[in-house]
């Protein structure tokens, strides 16, 4: 037996299930197969319970320095297990939240594993959804007339370091420490590291953080990277740059030591626990991608700037296709694939406009091209920076660490790229984001007027000094 529908998506992760409620909307008959839980890696093993954990330490490190403030805490301790509780609690809340959001729609959800099946009886083109189920029940067919991939992503293994859940970890089972190591390795200084990395610092682990690269956060503009991490080695936290981890080296014995290649040599690195964080990789694996003739290159979906494969009724988004994997960049790129399955002509995404963000202590938030990437693209540019120090605010609040670099294109004055790293600045680069999309400039920015005494005067400041007409600097 099989059930019809005008949409069946594959993963019902962020990226999933915003394209769910936005096809409800434009009327169609829409259905999801998951083979875990609404909300997909963002919500259960990443974005949020990741967040909770940074937010749980931050509240920590402030409370022991709370003295600075005026205020007299004698004794300031850790419980670890009500940190996770908490952070388990925000995420039964969002996935409530969700499961609502989907009866809302009248939107169909399936618990199982999806697999895109070829021409057959029940459809002359590829696209049924043979749907199984742990419990050994008989399969499911649901036949749609257009398909999603929006099944995500996993933690990348480097070589044979497998993760084994007490010794070396992905940031999956990280995110289910009961205790606090007193000492880790992180391998990889990008993004995941980085959060990472901070977070146990501020809970009073000692990091070590192993990086194949000469700079941490290689995607962010240089110079950040720079200031991330000279105010990170103020926590106590080592850096190992231009290190290749030799991972057949691996000894695991009440804690693991490992070989690390450099320049000048070899060193063995010991600590309780390891973190890998070098990438993640494409949930595409037994899909029944080899059933269509959907094209797959550098182990990601190819599509079209609609997100639309080779099969033309067949759409992909998300991590699945490489590029931002970011749980906003999945939400509005499911969209976009559902306004097009319903031939409502909409836009192809700008990702030159999109933030990113960085949720450590000290925050790191960016849009549009780094000072690197602008000179390559041969653009001749001119650039403001101002500090958080200058800023009355961020010394109210007790954290003025940090700035914000402003790039500009010096022919045309318009805005190519915002940098930050400082106090709440993943909030902030939203007022960024809208100057790129409006295709501002550094001098419409500055005539903003920023109330005083905000953290966002940083913004108007920094935007003047592309110029050099800051005032407070």
């Amino acid at each position: 037996m099989s059930k019809d529908y005008d949409l069946v998506i594959l993963g019902g992760g962020t990226g999933g299930y915003v394209a769910a409620i936005r096809a409800a909307q434009l009327g169609l008959q829409v259905a999801i197969v998951e083979k875990s839980k609404l909300g997909g890696t963002c919500l259960h093993r990443g974005c949020i319970p990741s967040k909770a954990l940074l937010r749980s330490a931050e509240v920590y490190k402030q409370t022991k320095e709370a003295a600075q403030y005026g205020i007299d805490t004698s004794e300031v301790s850790l419980n670890f297990g009500k940190v996770q509780e908490r952070k388990d609690s925000i995420i039964r809340t969002l996935h409530q939240g969700v499961q609502g959001l989907m009866k809302k729609g009248k939107i169909d959800v399936f618990n199982g594993y999806g697999r895109i099946l070829g021409p057959s009886i029940f459809s002359p083109v590829a696209g049924t959804i043979s749907i199984e189920y742990e419990s050994g029940e008989e399969n499911t067919m649901i036949v749609p007339k257009n398909v999603l991939i929006a099944t995500g992503s996993r933690p990348r293994i480097l070589g044979s370091l497998e993760y084994d859940g007490e010794y070396v970890l992905s940031s999956d089972e990280a995110l289910e420490m009961q205790e606090l190591p007193s000492s880790i390795v992180i391998v990889g200084g990008g993004v995941i590291g980085i959060e990472w990395a901070s977070m146990l610092a501020d809970f009073g682990v000692e990091v070590t953080v192993i990086e194949y690269l000469d700079r941490i956060l290689p995607t962010e503009d240089e110079a950040i990277g720079k200031e991330v991490e000279r105010l990170l080695k103020k926590k106590g936290i080592t850096f190992v740059k231009n290190a290749k981890v030799l991972d057949d080296t691996l000894k695991k014995d009440k804690g693991i030591s490992i070989e690390v290649e450099m320049a000048d040599g070899k060193e063995i690195y010991q600590a309780d626990k390891m973190l890998v964080s070098i990438g993640r990789e494409a949930n595409i694996n037994n899909i029944g991608l080899d059933n269509t003739d959907i094209i797959v290159e550098n182990g990601v979906i190819q599509t079209n700037d609609l997100y639309q494969t080779k099969e033309s009724h067949i759409y992909a988004i998300g991590d699945v296709i490489g590029g931002m994997q970011l749980a906003h960049v999945a939400s509005h790129e499911g969209i976009v694939a559902i306004e097009s399955i319903a031939n409502k002509a909409p836009d192809p995404i700008e990702y030159n406009n999109i933030p990113s963000c960085v949720y450590s202590n000290p925050e790191i938030a960016s849009v549009g091209l780094t000072e690197e990437r602008a000179k390559e693209e041969g653009f001749e540019i001119k650039v403001g920076k101002f500090p958080f120090k200058a800023i009355g605010k961020a010394l109210v609040h007790g954290d003025s660490e940090g700035f914000v670099k402003v790039i500009a294109d010096k022919k045309t004055e318009d805005l190519l790229g915002i940098h930050m790293v400082g106090p709440h600045v993943t909030d902030m680069v939203s007022e960024a984001g809208l100057a790129k999309v409006l295709d501002a400039t550094p001098w419409e920015i500055s005539q903003t007027i920023h109330p005083h005494p905000s953290l966002s005067e940083v913004m108007g400041e920094a935007a003047l000094a592309v110029d050099g007409k800051q005032i407070h600097g």
